[in-house]
């Protein structure tokens, strides 16, 4: 692996760790130059291709594209279900909403998103940016935008939550799929989705919460990415979006869960949350708290991040090494899952 490493130059080093949003049906033009010329680690599918040959054929494109010293990019796409499902059509079954889901016994839902996960590799596309690990308080639900009015969670508790998490995470690993358990520290007590409102923060949730357990959960069933949510956790960190925060990337996640895998954002490009943070600075505060794959879902915004990990890199020893680990870490799961070519 670390002549893999030492193969790249620190651009394409940076480069991996950036997951580029492009058009399911295929990259434009625009997006076509960004993923080909800043060497894109990943790509995921901004809404839906039409059909799974058609997926097929833009994945084919995006490989052709990212493929860098024979490290081919993670694709990934927001395959959970309801109103969450990215890829239909011809080839790709319908998935019943998470609420659903949860009521199935776990040998059934695995059974399913096996299923469901195997289309996906036919599509071409590596990486479910799925299951949703949060806990929507009964009580909530109809109030909480981002989890609870879209009927994405698995129950309304760490039990429930946690059973519909290991099953579709073990259904998704048979098919040869990586998920990402999301959004920790959870989604489930704030109002604001934090894709079209700013100024999101949970008041609740502590260090430790029981309604945490679904993560571990998701860990413990072998997911190969822990994403974080944007909002700010007034009890846990009150002066940093949880995605810039080291106390819940580094403390929480890679130490009290012992999470040494791959820690990814959520989309930290065209959510507003974090519109009134710098671009650059969106990726590099996040590797500098201990994450690893930022996901950007505005491509002209790629160059701009790449560009400022790199420069920190040149500047500070310290964040250097810690970009380093994080591209480690993202080409030892590329690895696992067949991406990275040997020689």
């Amino acid at each position: 692996m670390d002549q893999k490493l030492k193969a790249l130059t620190l651009r394409e080093q940076a480069g991996q760790l950036i997951m580029t949003g492009i058009n399911g049906s295929g990259m434009t033009k625009a997006q076509r130059t960004v993923v080909r010329q800043q060497k894109s680690g990943g790509v995921f599918l901004v809404g839906n291709g039409g059909s799974l040959a058609a997926t097929r054929t833009a994945t084919a494109a995006v490989n052709d594209a990212a493929t860098v010293q024979g490290v081919r990019p993670f694709i990934a796409a927001d395959q959970e279900g309801g109103k969450i499902q990215r890829l239909k059509g011809s080839g790709f079954d319908r998935i019943p909403a998470a609420t659903v889901q949860g009521t199935w016994s776990s040998s059934k839902l695995t059974t399913q998103a096996e299923q469901w996960g195997s289309q996906l590799k036919q599509a071409g596309v590596n990486v479910d940016l799925a299951p949703v690990a949060d806990v929507v308080p009964a009580s909530l639900k109809s109030q909480n935008a981002p989890i609870g009015q879209l009927d994405r969670e698995y129950g309304d508790t760490p039990e429930q939550a946690g059973q519909g998490v290991k099953a579709f995470v073990q259904g998704m690993r048979n098919a040869g799929i990586a998920t990402s358990v999301k959004h920790f520290p959870g989604l489930g007590r704030v109002r604001g989705n934090t894709d079209f409102a700013s100024g999101v923060a949970d008041n609740v949730t502590v260090r430790g919460d029981a309604d945490l357990q679904p993560f571990a959960d998701g860990i413990a069933a072998g997911t190969s990415m822990v994403m974080i949510s944007t909002a700010t956790y007034t009890k846990i960190d009150p002066n940093n979006r949880a995605v810039f925060s080291p106390t819940v990337i580094q403390g929480m996640v890679r130490g009290d869960l012992g999470w040494g895998g791959v820690v990814i954002t959520d989309d930290v490009g065209s959510a507003a949350e974090v519109k009134s943070v710098p671009v650059g600075e969106r990726a590099t505060r996040f590797v500098a708290a201990g994450g690893d794959i930022v996901i950007n879902a505005e491509s002209g915004l790629t160059a701009t991040m790449v560009s400022a990990l790199v420069a920190k890199a040149e500047q500070d020893k310290s964040f250097a090494a810690k970009l380093t680990s994080s591209v480690r870490r993202v080409l030892s799961l590329k690895q696992d899952y067949g991406l990275v070519s040997c020689g």
